[in-house]
């Protein structure tokens, strides 16, 4: 999946699926966030095609979006849920998710947190130390129960992408270390509240190359038969998500080019696989809507002021990724090229999109989109400069639902008081 295939221009203009997006923009506004459902169900459909030889679920990582239009389409597809909050179940739950087909993943669950988890009684936890093992015993102890366990374990293998979003390198803050990991789960086996079932890893987010999934898997494996020996049952095997998407040049695997790595050692164990992608979802079927609001320019550059935001998409300004941005109006496409920085309204140097990108032309009034902002666009949205976040809608065809409205002035002071 490219950031276009859903993205066409149709008789002049630029549609998601078959909806022009000019049309959506007179309904509902910018800036908007649009996703494309058939991108969303085709991308979980390829994840359950590629593994169909084995025992799976395919977990979707809510962290990436979490809207409920979002969630409870795949949900409907048969997806289950990774999630990293008790905010995160509310949301599974509410939008359809199995409890039997959630994973709660992250280093800092809190008591809280695992108790509402136990009482819904999910398939598993992700345990990350030793002492969130120990809190987890105690917890469900207290509530009469065994908790479902894994050990993500940490692999010390370079998954070769940015340094914020790499997980399992032996210097991050996730997982047991390799090490250590033989050693807790012994101990884990001896808790009476802990029921030991799989192990689990996920090295980083964004992977453009198999054979930093290949390593870790393979040693995850070897794990698995040395607990077999000593009595520790493995049934599930976690290899995470991360498979990287398109943004501008990259070349990631294939579903299929990812399973094929990932099937031989696990089918060798005759294991459950469970997986959690998240951006590989969503993040294709995305785009940001937005309108040119003025052209500016200076002796050393040229501006294009839009007006979106670094509150609606921060990853420009947090990771310095790259989003392709393409006028809504085909015709535009042969406009005169001038290299801009393509800019939101608020109070900071950081508030970009693009800097000396070559673009057509863009003119005052005119709309744009920003592709491939599906995944960790609106769910990093903040209200910095006290701006209301977008409209987020979803697309079927040539119809649309608004699953999530924009927010009002009303909305950023609901839960404060005046002194």
């Amino acid at each position: 999946m490219t950031p276009t295939t859903y993205y066409p221009y149709r008789h002049g203009q630029l549609c998601c699926e078959s909806l022009p997006l000019a049309k959506l923009a007179d309904a509902v506004g910018t800036p908007a966030y649009v996703y494309s459902k058939a991108a969303l169900l085709d991308s979980y459909a390829a994840y359950d095609h590629a593994f169909k030889d084995v025992p799976h679920l395919v977990c979707y990582s809510i962290k990436a979006n979490s809207n409920l239009g979002v969630i409870s389409t795949l949900a409907k597809a048969g997806a289950g849920a990774d999630i990293v909050s008790s905010g995160e179940l509310h949301r599974a739950l509410r939008a359809g998710v199995s409890p039997k087909k959630i994973i709660f993943s992250g280093v800092g669950k809190t008591r809280d947190e695992m108790r509402d988890a136990l009482k819904a009684e999910i398939l598993i936890f992700n345990v990350e130390s030793v002492s969130e093992l120990r809190a987890l015993d105690e917890v469900a102890r207290e509530l009469g129960t065994r908790a479902p366990v894994a050990l993500r374990v940490n692999p010390d293998v370079d998954p070769q992408t940015h340094k914020y979003i790499a997980t399992g390198l032996k210097s991050a803050k996730f997982g047991i270390p390799y090490t250590q990991a033989l050693a807790a789960y012994e101990e884990a086996a001896r808790l009476p509240g802990i029921q030991v079932v799989g192990a689990d890893m996920h090295i980083g987010s964004q992977l453009t190359k198999t054979s930093p999934l290949g390593d870790a898997v393979a040693r995850v494996a070897a794990l698995a038969k040395q607990l077999r020996e000593r009595g520790i049952e493995i049934t599930t095997i976690d290899v995470g998500g991360g498979l990287g998407i398109r943004y501008h040049d990259e070349t990631p695997p294939s579903h299929v080019q990812y399973a094929t790595v990932l099937l031989p050692a696990l089918k060798e164990l005759g294991v459950t696989v469970l997986l959690e992608p998240g951006r590989s979802i969503v993040g294709n079927a995305g785009a940001l809507l937005t309108r040119v609001l003025y052209h500016k320019q200076t002796d050393a550059k040229t501006f294009v002021v839009v007006d979106a935001a670094m509150n609606d998409l921060v990853r420009p300004a947090f990771y310095d990724s790259y989003h392709a941005i393409v006028p809504v109006a085909e015709a535009r496409t042969g406009s005169p090229v001038e290299t801009v920085d393509v800019v939101g309204p608020i109070c900071e140097s950081g508030d970009f999109f693009a800097k000396d990108r070559a673009l057509p032309r863009p003119e005052e009034g005119e709309l744009l989109a920003i592709l491939s902002a599906g995944a960790y666009g609106f769910a990093m949205a903040s209200n910095y400069n006290t701006r209301p976040r977008p409209v987020e809608v979803l697309v079927d065809g040539d119809g649309y639902t608004i699953v999530r409205r924009r927010e009002t002035f009303e909305d950023l002071v609901a839960g404060e008081t005046t002194v």
